[in-house]
This record gives C-alpha cells, structure tokens and sequence, in this order.
C-alpha cells in the first residue's frame, strides 16, 4: 500500500500535557456534555424490558472476562467483572425506538465508589493505571461491534489513540473497539429504522454477552473485514499502525449488495512492531 494515503497522520508527535490542563480540559468537556444533555433529553432511549425479549435476533457478540495481559495485575481484572455487572445492569433490555439516541453515559451515569464501582485498569496516555470504573470499554466494545452487524446508526464513536499490546489471538480487527470516558468520550447509537431495537447483556462465569433483538426479522446481514493495514514509521523515532474497517452488505440471498466503509484508525504503538505473539500478552479481540 502506497504510505501517502496515510500522509496527514505520519507528522503527528504523541502530544504530554499538564495534569492541570488534562483536568481543566476534563472538567470544560464534562460540563459541555451535560448541558447536551439536558438541550437533547427527549431524543435519548431509556425504557427498558428486561422481562420480555423482542423476537428476532439482529446481532449477538461475547467476549472473555479474563484476558491475560503482560504486566497487568489479576485483581484489576476481577474488579473489571465486579463493574461490567454494575454498568450491564444499567442498560440490559433498553428499548431503542425509531428515532431514538442510544447513549452509553446518560444510561450508565458516572461510575463512582459510592456506587460500587471498584478499581480496574484504564488505558491513559498510552499506558494503563488503576481507575474506579476501570475495563467498562470492554462492554462500549461489545456493543459496538455487534452495532456494525446491523441497519443501527453508530453516530458517536472514539478510537483509541494508542495501541498498547500486541496482538495475540485476536478475533476482530484492529481498532474494531469503541473507547468510552465519562462522560464527554461516548458511544452513541441511533436507530434510523422504522421498528424497535433492543439490547440484552448479561454474564456468565466466563463472558460478557450481548444481543441486538428487533421487532422485524432481520433483511441483511453483515461482514465487517479491514483493509489496508500497515505499520509506518514515524520521523520522532516511534511507530504508527494504521487500517481501515469496511462492511459488506448482504441479502437473504446471500447476494452482495453494497461493500463501505466504515472507518479509518491510527494508533501510535507503545510496543515493538515486530513482537512475536505471546498467549499471556494480550487479549483476543479488540482490548479494552
């Protein structure tokens, strides 16, 4: 692949700020998000069953509660279930009616200890830290991945800027994620379709799983693939990975109908390109 295509991205340095501005900067994006709250509050989904199910399966997805990462304690995994619990509890069974916004914050609300959320790891700046709340960007991931396999509208979505561990054993490609920090980075959804969705998540003693259930038998289905990967070297000395993430689309007859794409993500690297996969270094599928 011809690097040019990735040009306006080869020149960028990872950027240090100041705890100072991180927290003011914090503070302005908190505060701008809730007033978009408030301005917006009849467009956001909130009713829920979680008594009956809609009929038909749209899309369904799990992935692993433990994944062996390098250098990250196990407590700060069993802390992660402890929060995915908490934060599934507050979206399992959402109706999504035509018209309405999914938003990931408004439904969860801020993960805080009073509420018993407990410290897990929280990627930051490129490195990982202890958080309360820590690991709920695995259910954002979830929920967005099995969002690509449907006619849902994804009309919020952060990447991650960094690419912090290497690649073993993964099941979806690079980037395939959808990072989530209250409240201002969120994940946010929208049905454009003229029937209901709902969304279903639970636990079990060894994933998290999730389900898209709609009123109307599903029409298409989905394949969502990258392309155009590649690792480029930058002129500060570090490594950049690149992709895009294209979704084909398909009838009932199986008959291709409209391949687009979907996204473009660049990470900076925080470790060797060339790293050989170890099983106790990374998780399978996009991390979290």
């Amino acid at each position: 692949m011809d690097k040019q295509q990735f040009k306006p991205y080869m020149t960028k340095r990872p950027q240090s700020r100041s705890k100072i501005r991180l927290y003011l900067g914090k503070y302005y994006f908190t505060f701008k998000r809730r007033l978009l709250w408030i301005k917006q509050s009849r467009s956001y989904a909130h009713k829920r069953n979680i008594d009956i199910r809609l009929p038909y399966l749209a899309a369904d997805h799990k992935t692993p509660l433990i994944r062996r990462l390098k250098n990250v304690d196990m407590w700060l995994q069993y802390n992660k279930i402890n929060n995915l619990k908490l934060a599934a509890d507050k979206i399992n069974g959402l109706v999504l009616a035509p018209g309405e916004t999914f938003s990931f914050w408004y439904l969860v609300g801020k993960p805080t200890g009073k509420k018993g959320y407990l410290p897990g790891m929280v990627l930051c700046n490129g490195t990982f830290e202890p958080g309360v709340g820590g690991g709920l960007c695995q259910l954002s991931n979830l929920i967005y991945w099995m969002t690509l396999h449907t006619p849902l509208t994804v009309k919020e979505r952060w990447r991650h800027n960094y690419d912090v561990f290497p690649d073993a054993e993964r099941t979806q490609p690079f980037g395939s994620g959808a990072t989530v920090v209250y409240n201002y980075i969120d994940l946010q959804i929208t049905n454009d379709t003229d029937c209901d969705y709902q969304l279903v998540l639970w636990l079990d003693e060894e994933y998290l799983h999730g389900e898209w259930r709609s009123q109307q038998a599903p029409l298409y289905t989905y394949e969502v693939y990258e392309k155009e990967h590649i690792i480029t070297q930058e002129w500060w000395g570090g490594y950049m990975r690149h992709n895009k993430m294209n979704r084909r689309i398909y009838d009932l007859n199986g008959q291709e109908i409209d391949d687009v794409i979907i996204t473009e993500n660049h990470a900076v690297m925080m470790y060797a390109p060339m790293l050989a996969a170890e099983t106790d270094v990374s998780p399978a599928g996009e991390k979290s």
